[in-house]
């Protein structure tokens, strides 16, 4: 598993930079980028945190469950009560969620990563409560750092693309248009969010 900066970045920023849509907003960030971490469960469970929540809360709340467990990994969750979990600002059903993948992460671990199709990591994935299409879409670009991955269930990225053409009203459209990304398409979606928030966006 890459950690660091993808393989294929360079390239990626190559091609969006002729891209007169999504160029400027590259040209913008040269300082930063995509960085992998190489841990999958801390990347799903980061990701399940920020569901449906702005990057500044789920920033919150992740600083909060860091603080009461230690590092983020099967054995420190499997430790505490989806209870005391959700103390740390968790909804109860996220609590469940998480405390649920730490006691069955043998399973969701063990898996082929490497030599598996971006439709049979999702397939594994959200076989797991709590893990769905968005999620699994996160581990794909965060962890795995698979190039070419857009998330229309990611309400930042809609935002974003019309935001660069008013003209887009719909996700099909939304979709369309970023075809126009591919094969880079993570790299894309990690500058539409850059664009929003403040703070590159991390899982």
């Amino acid at each position: 598993m890459e950690l660091g900066e993808p393989s294929w970045w360079q390239d990626a920023l190559m091609q969006l930079r002729q891209d007169k849509l999504l160029g400027p907003i590259v040209n913008r960030y040269p300082e930063s980028g995509l960085r992998g971490k190489g841990n999958v469960f801390s990347t799903i469970i980061r990701a399940i945190v920020g569901q449906q929540i702005s990057v500044l809360a789920a920033d919150a709340v992740w600083g909060r469950l860091e603080a009461f467990v230690g590092c983020i990994d099967p054995d420190s969750i499997s430790k505490k009560t989806p209870e005391e979990l959700a103390s740390c600002g968790l909804s109860r059903s996220k609590a469940s969620y998480i405390h649920g993948l730490a006691s069955d992460a043998e399973r969701l671990l063990t898996f082929e990563w490497n030599e598996s199709s971006d439709k049979e990591i999702h397939a594994h994935l959200t076989s797991f409560r709590g893990v769905g299409p968005w999620t699994s879409e996160m581990v794909c670009i965060f962890a795995l750092l698979r190039p070419d991955v857009f998330s229309i269930g990611d309400i930042g990225l809609i935002k974003a693309v019309k935001i660069l053409d008013p003209s887009v009203e719909t996700n099909d459209q939304v979709v369309k248009t970023a075809e126009r990304w591919a094969p880079y398409r993570t790299a894309a979606c990690w500058f539409l969010w850059r664009m929003l928030d403040p703070v590159p966006v991390e899982y």
